[in-house]
């Protein structure tokens, strides 16, 4: 048994106490983990969003599904305790902490599961819900040549955290989110059970875990599909100055069959000046090349659109066949003639691509800053009106950071999982990822973005939060709609005393 990790040197009394209870529990739960008060480094009481700060009870360091269920079932012993699963945390609204509660840092379980098996005959590997997805990455690739199908952007974030919200990036319109891609979970239940689940085999708690908020339980394992992976990669962006233009040629790519298609899809929104982080300079890959703005027509407004591509292919590939199927996938887009930048990266280098945005950040001081991130999806029916109001007139002049929006395909998803979706077959995932200097500029971006959903709210757009947050029970009856019943059903089945993920504000506590 690992030592609990109490103070050492105690200031007072008081935090000797403190230390006695933390050996006290460590003990009586038979951690084989770690345990340590919850202030004492202070993460589990705050996340990436850098918005709400409350400070946990314990944090505890499990080393694999049977210490979670110990501690699970301990919480349930308690009148009020709750327990909230921390991976990475990225997560932006308090979604991970426990106010008063335990806090159980998944990461300590990163290790405990990489083992590749074969499917239907198809290569799978199962991984723990605390490894991060740039290590599964990393390994996958070097040691078998094969990866994950569908990814998220950003790769420091735990399997067991992107898989309980979706996990999108831009190969999700042809393989679904990372909730598609996966055959097989371990989870530990609100009531402390320790389940396997699949399609077939407790499909209740695994279409409920998918997308459930951590509401049903803790993923501790996750069986993926895997791909050959590719050893390099196409990267091109083309500039748009009409969202229609833009819209129809990314709805047109990401609908067409797998061989006449690019790998990977997105897009974004750009201020058409030369801001270097929200304008010209942020589209152009080659660092040797300058975004030339006399390309664009007199008619370009204030914001402009990227799309974003990328081509997969084999170090074996003569050079000129990458060049032809690019040329032909490309030859029929309508995007500003000029306006293309293109550039190889190696795989890894590519899904690695924020890695190195994120080690910039860090080096000029800004990645500690708060991020007040609005991420939503918007129906295809609505997306016109979303870009005339939102993009074209309320952050017509940028955000301080990406502003995402690239169409996904609906019947990607699997219905029975938890994820709240638009209706229609084609909807827009926008996100609005800002950096904000701590301070008044904090709440203001706060309040732009209560603002950007009381509108569609008020307009009646057809839309759901992804990464959602919301404080009244109403404000989720709504945006479950229909699946509200259904996830009541699930609550009262394998958490019935909400004990789970309290960060969520979906359910309060109960003693029965």
């Amino acid at each position: 048994m690992i030592a609990c990790l109490g103070r050492i040197v105690h200031d007072s009394d008081a935090e000797s106490k403190l230390d006695d209870d933390v050996s006290t529990i460590f003990n009586s739960l038979n951690l084989q983990g770690s345990i340590e008060n919850g202030d004492v480094s202070g993460i589990a009481s705050k996340d990436f969003g850098g918005l709400y700060s409350v400070k946990p009870l314990y944090l505890i360091r499990p080393s694999g599904a049977e210490d979670i269920s110990r501690v699970v079932k301990a919480a349930a012993g308690t009148p009020h305790q709750t327990v909230a699963a921390r991976g990475n945390g990225h997560s932006i609204n308090g979604q991970a902490m426990a106010d008063g509660g335990y806090v159980i840092d998944m990461r300590s379980t990163g290790e405990n599961h990489f083992n590749l098996l074969t499917v239907n005959g198809s290569p799978c590997i199962d991984v723990s819900g605390g490894a991060l997805w740039e290590d599964v990455l990393r390994r996958c690739v070097s040691r078998f040549g094969l990866a994950p199908r569908s990814w998220t952007d950003y790769l420091s974030l735990t399997v067991g955290g992107t898989l309980s919200n979706a996990g999108v990036s831009g190969q999700a319109f042809r393989y679904g989110p990372q909730t598609s891609n996966v055959t097989e979970l371990e989870v530990v239940t609100g009531k402390g059970d320790i389940t396997v689940c699949s399609e077939t085999q407790n499909p209740e708690l695994f279409f409920g875990a998918l997308g459930g908020l951590g509401q049903f339980g803790i993923i501790t394992r996750a069986r993926v599909k895997l791909q050959p992976a590719p050893d390099m990669v196409r990267w091109i962006r083309v500039v748009y100055a009409e969202f229609e233009e833009f819209t129809r040629d990314a709805e047109f790519l990401v609908s067409q069959k797998e061989d006449e298609s690019f790998d990977y899809v997105e897009g974004f929104v750009f201020c058409n000046n030369d801001d270097p982080v929200n304008g010209w300079p942020s589209v152009q890959l080659n660092p040797d090349q300058e975004f030339n703005p006399a390309h664009l027509p007199q008619t370009a407004g204030p914001v402009l659109y990227c799309l974003e591509l990328a081509v997969h292919y084999r170090n074996s590939d003569q050079p000129s066949t990458v060049d032809m199927a690019v040329s032909r996938l490309v030859g029929g887009l309508g995007f500003v003639d000029g306006l293309i930048s293109q550039v190889d990266v190696s795989y890894m280098g590519f899904l690695l691509r924020v890695k190195r945005a994120e080690q910039d950040a860090k080096a000029n001081g800004v990645w500690d800053n708060p991020h007040p991130w609005l991420n939503l999806f918007v129906s295809k029916s609505d997306i016109v009106d979303f870009d005339r109001t939102v993009f074209k007139k309320m952050v017509k002049n940028g955000i301080g950071g990406p502003m995402l929006i690239y169409p996904l395909l609906r019947s990607k998803w699997d219905s029975r999982t938890s994820v709240a979706l638009p209706e229609g077959e084609i909807f827009y995932i926008v996100a609005l990822l800002r950096f904000a200097p701590k301070g008044p500029s904090v709440e203001k971006k706060v309040a732009e973005n209560r603002e950007i959903v009381k509108w569609c709210i008020k307009e009646g757009l057809d839309f759901k939060l992804y990464l959602p947050h919301y404080r009244a029970k109403e404000d989720w009856k709504r945006h479950f709609g229909n699946q509200w019943t259904r996830l009541e059903k699930r609550k009262a089945n394998f958490d019935p005393m909400a004990i789970l993920a309290p960060g969520q504000r979906i359910f309060k506590r109960t003693n029965q």
